[in-house]
């Protein structure tokens, strides 16, 4: 451990209350970075209605941030390393803060992709960052219940967006779900800088991988674009080379000196790679559920979007409750076990939300939202105490991003596959009743996957095997 992370940590053992007061400062920019990002599930109609957008443009809303956030996501964790944790976070959510309110000058639908284009790439900055501070200032004790807290504020901010999008969308339109949330980023931003010590960087001089940074770009966008486009033969062509140049993106990592990846450590450390994998497959089936049941809730059930964010609300609640309760578990017991037994009631969730049809009771969704929210509860924590816990101080930053990728990855692809199920069954229409039966539709398509992602995480979770934590 180098000087300056151990001066870090012996400021947090002499002075406990630190420790928790830097963890709050990071958890409200952990929770209104997200809430603000998913509060624009339940604005949806409404921006389609104002800017009057076709329903394939409307997908795009929740899913081109992903992109922005997936291009920087490696390159910020190992700039974290390298310049200082605390600082490319405090990067982060002034930019986030300043794209947010961007969104006062947008005039059409293209203009405000391209301010979710620039809130994910801050995105980027401040997940791939995040978790490696927290790592840090807990690394000699209750890393676990810390990690809870943070999965709590990251996923109660993605969940309770729609209840406090929906309201501020009635009651001070669509674009408030943007400013709004600022003065409390500005906030953080203080906190941070006042109550948050130590910078936590490598004390080892490396230069940075452009080249990989270039060719991990490319690889993702081409694949993203190529897979939402599918089977024309242009986004074949766009796809076919995105995978290209993942493979020579992994040849430059293979050689490189000082690579965003270390493959060779990355395959031999098999908890890491498995909890990225189950995180992967797990966040793929999460990602895509606010949207959908928004648009279910909204235009088939009828539902205010008020209403359709307090329903949805359920879910958080659940997960709130239970990720500190599984963090703390998993500093005590195998974090596998925890983390598989919640891949299989999320799993469940979703087979009770398939049946949801054109008549269905509420007291299916709800049902179906009590098991998604049990299930990622005792998931998030477990899994990302497991990573955390297996890997090196140094590489805390590197480890962090390599977590949010996974998630941003799984968040990316499965929305490609639903933008993919509009283009084909909805295709460039504004939404109207007599189109709500293909709507249900792709909703019970997407649904169905989501199940099968579930189970692979369940199996990927299960195999990664016992923890065995680093000096």
């Amino acid at each position: 451990m180098s000087s300056s992370h151990t001066e870090s940590q012996a400021y947090y053992d002499q002075n406990p209350a630190a420790r928790w007061i830097a963890l709050l400062s990071i958890c409200i920019a952990t929770f209104i970075a997200p809430l603000s990002m998913s509060a624009v599930n339940l604005a949806l109609p409404a921006i389609a209605t104002d800017l009057q957008a076709d329903a394939v443009l409307v997908s795009w809303v929740p899913t081109i941030n992903l992109w922005g956030s997936i291009l920087l996501m490696l390159p910020a964790g190992r700039l974290a390393d390298m310049v200082g944790r605390k600082r490319v976070f405090n990067i982060g959510i002034a930019f986030f803060a300043l794209s947010s309110l961007m969104v006062l000058l947008v005039g059409s639908i293209e203009w405000l992709l391209v301010v979710r284009v620039l809130q994910g790439i801050a995105g980027a900055l401040i997940f791939g960052t995040a978790m490696a501070i927290v790592s840090s200032i807990f690394n000699s004790s209750n890393r676990g219940t810390a990690l809870g807290f943070t999965a709590t504020s990251v996923y109660l901010g993605l969940t309770a967006g729609p209840l406090i999008g929906g309201w501020l969308t009635e009651v001070l339109g669509w674009r408030s779900v943007f400013w709004v949330p600022v003065p409390f980023i500005l906030l953080a931003i203080l906190l941070v800088n006042v109550y948050l010590k130590g910078d936590w960087k490598s004390e080892q001089r490396e230069r940075f991988d452009w080249a990989g940074t270039v060719l991990f770009s490319i690889w993702t966008t081409a694949f993203f674009f190529g897979l939402s486009g599918l089977p024309g033969p242009g986004y074949v062509v766009l796809f076919l080379a995105g995978l290209l140049f993942l493979a020579l993106f992994l040849r430059q990592q293979s050689v490189a000196p000082a690579p965003l990846i270390r493959l060779k450590a990355l395959a031999d450390n098999r908890v890491f790679n498995r909890s990225i994998l189950a995180s992967l497959f797990m966040y793929g089936a999460h990602y895509p559920v606010l949207f959908l049941l928004s648009l279910y809730l909204q235009y088939i059930e009828g539902m205010s979007p008020t209403s359709s964010g307090q329903l949805i609300l359920i879910q958080a609640l659940a997960m709130a409750i239970l990720a500190p309760l599984a963090g703390k578990l998993s500093d005590r017991y195998q974090p596998r076990l925890i983390a598989t037994t919640g891949c299989l009631l999320f799993c469940s969730g979703f087979a009770v939300l398939f049946w949801i049809s054109m008549e269905s009771s509420l007291t299916l969704v709800v049902v179906g939202l009590l098991l998604l929210g049990i299930g990622f509860g005792l998931f998030s924590t477990p899994n990302n105490n497991a990573a955390m816990s297996s890997v090196n101080q140094d590489r805390l930053s590197a480890a962090s991003a390599m977590l949010n990728l996974a998630r941003t990855l799984g968040n990316l692809c499965s929305m490609a596959i639903v933008v993919l199920l509009f283009n084909h069954v909805l295709g460039n229409t504004q939404l109207a009743p007599d189109q709500y039966p293909a709507l249900l539709l792709v909703i019970r398509i997407a649904l169905g996957l989501a199940c099968l992602y579930t189970l692979a995480a369940a199996w990927f979770s299960y195999s990664r095997g016992n923890v065995t934590r680093p000096e």
